[in-house]
């Protein structure tokens, strides 16, 4: 028996077939999604920065979280910065002036870069604008007469993808 190709129910599917298939070949509008990440910065119950450094993408934002119970600060040391942010200093509370809850700041970078930043409790910028340790006025000594290095840390931020 022959398939009757003009009978109204076959040209209906084959319709139907043929408009389906252009639906699911037809390119679809690109709506731009703002890159997400979980990166963060700890400040674990000691006066240092983890990690020190972290790579990035231009779009992502980084969380500082401050565990420990003093204050720590992130203040960017805009000399080297290039990946935007600058003039930041802010205050990451510690648990025992935050109800018991870490501090915390987000900053969202928007273009490739470099962001270094230190706390200003834990270092200070000497001449040549490098973070070092605090010294003998304010820093901690131990007893091989060390103050320790400066609590610091860097972010590379790489183009967007």
């Amino acid at each position: 028996m022959k398939p009757k190709l003009h009978h109204p129910t076959t040209i209906l599917i084959a319709s139907f077939a043929l408009l389906m298939f252009l639906v699911a070949a037809a390119p679809r509008p690109t709506t731009e999604q703002q890159h997400v990440a979980h990166n963060q910065v700890i400040v674990p119950e000691e006066d240092r920065f983890t990690p020190f450094s972290q790579t990035i993408r231009a779009g992502d934002s980084v969380l500082w979280i401050n565990m420990d119970t003093d204050d720590h600060t992130v203040v960017s040391d805009d000399a080297f910065n290039t990946a935007g942010n600058r003039g930041v200093d802010v205050v990451l509370k510690g648990t025992d002036n935050n109800g018991g809850k870490p501090g915390t700041l987000a900053l969202h970078f928007n273009h490739p870069g470099t962001f270094v930043y230190y706390c200003r409790f834990h270092s200070h910028l000497d001449a040549d604008h490098q973070p070092a340790a605090p010294g003998p006025e304010g820093g901690i000594q131990n007893a091989d007469g060390n103050f320790g290095t400066p609590m610091m840390g860097i972010i590379t931020v790489l183009p967007g993808d």
